[in-house]
């Protein structure tokens, strides 16, 4: 059997994807995007910013004792700023290689970003515009996001492909509310993570045992647990509310010392305890993952099944099992919208799980870069209600599709070729 584990463990050695070469529409048109980004820089927030205006600035809530703050002149900012995102561009022009594309453009994206918090510092009737706080709701927002992307992680490397987030977290939403209310917190959290558990082992039973095409059963699944939970919510929820919907908040648990840090302090470490758990499932699934036996033969099903199963490993049954954790995972990510909410509505996920899934895409599969791509679309939903509150001439429309407009340009101009688990998506039948 000693032999077998080990044959096992050569399996997960993953395939090496040579770096094709840079074509010239990918050099000129990433060029492109990075230099009308300098200029409508310097075009909106620095030829027409506020010129008289000065960028007021805190690290912290204004309560808070000796917050340090600090003004910026916004229109040589975003001048400045739009000429280095240019000379970036032209960078990329000079030198192609793909290993710095996404830096190259990420960069860029946080330095229009810093501009653009400038030019609504300059602009707020507000005496200063809190950046820590900025972080804290992008945190916060983000936190449903990275649950969910780490169920799909679980998901896609064991090669099903998870386009049911959506509907495990919505399952899990509702019933935790209905627990939350009728015993407590606890038992709320336990109840969302088993609905989505449940939601995961009917995904896994038909992708697995009957050979659904996973993406039309993912779609299915989302479609019968909006329908499922909706008719619930209308049924017996809402008539009686004050005794099966009025789940208890979470209050935020500061811990010590930690909580106690300048600026990092209050940001990470006064959070209410589920926004900790994710802390740990963060750090468990890359540990597990990448780290752990588990990991190895997780890995080895989602690349080579065939050969997996060849020396020993179980493929169907560690397909399943990882398939219903990470339903496990979302359905914990749904009981988060409604612990801070206070209360289940129909559809009270609003599409966070899709925004989860392209998480995972523009992670590359991977649980800390599907953690990044989660707290960038966080940052920008929050960045959508700052905008909303202190750039009122901006349309309400255009502002509440930010978030979304993020996703579509991140996994589409940020991501470029990637490549997912070898098996990912494919049935497998034993022979």
């Amino acid at each position: 059997m000693s032999a077998d584990v080990a044959a096992a463990e050569q399996l997960v050695v993953e395939t090496k994807v040579t770096r094709a070469p840079v074509s010239s529409a990918q050099r000129y048109g990433a060029a492109g995007v990075l230099v009308a980004i300098g200029l409508l820089t310097i075009w909106r927030f620095g030829i027409h910013g506020h010129h008289h205006e000065e960028a007021r600035l805190q690290l912290g809530a204004s309560h808070t004792a000796h917050v340090p703050h600090f003004s910026l002149p916004a229109a040589p900012v975003a001048w400045g700023v739009g000429v280095v995102i240019i000379l970036l561009g032209l960078l990329w022009l000079a030198v192609p290689r793909r290993r710095f594309f996404g830096a190259l453009m990420g960069l860029g994206i946080l330095l229009f970003v810093f501009a653009l918090i400038c030019w609504l510092a300059s602009a707020s009737s507000f005496a200063f515009i809190d950046i820590v706080g900025l972080l804290f709701s992008s945190i916060q927002l983000a936190v449903p996001l990275i649950l969910g992307a780490l169920a799909g992680v679980m998901c896609e490397r064991s090669a099903v492909i998870n386009v049911a987030i959506e509907g495990q977290m919505l399952a899990g939403a509702w019933a935790a509310a209905l627990l939350g209310t009728l015993v407590g917190t606890t038992a709320g959290l336990l109840s969302g993570a088993l609905a989505g558990a449940l939601m995961g082992a009917i995904l896994a039973v038909f992708a697995i045992r009957y050979l659904v095409n996973q993406v039309v059963l993912g779609v299915v699944l989302n479609v019968f647990a909006a329908g499922l939970t909706g008719f619930a919510y209308d049924a017996f929820m809402q008539p009686h509310a004050e005794s099966l919907n009025q789940p208890p908040l979470m209050d935020p648990v500061k811990i010590p010392l930690l909580g106690d840090i300048p600026v990092i302090g209050p940001l990470l470490f006064d959070n209410i305890v589920l926004v900790y758990i994710t802390y740990v499932l963060i750090l468990l699934v890359d540990i597990w993952l990448f780290r752990t036996r588990w990991g190895l033969r997780t890995r080895a099903v989602g690349e080579h099944p065939k050969a997996a199963d060849t020396v020993g490993i179980k493929v169907l049954a560690m397909r399943y099992r990882n398939v219903i954790i990470g339903g496990a995972i979302a359905g914990l990510g749904g009981s988060y919208f409604v612990f801070q909410v206070g209360q289940f509505q129909k559809n009270i996920t609003s599409g966070q799980g899709f925004i989860a899934l392209a998480a995972v895409v523009f992670g590359r599969w991977s649980p800390r870069g599907a953690v990044g791509a989660a707290l960038l679309f966080g940052f920008a939903s929050a960045l959508q209600v700052t905008l909303s509150i202190n750039a009122t001439s901006i349309p309400s429309n255009v502002v509440a599709m930010l978030p979304y407009l993020a996703t579509i340009l991140a996994v589409a101009g940020l991501v470029g070729k990637v490549r997912a688990p070898e098996a990912d998506g494919q049935p497998y039948v034993k022979s």
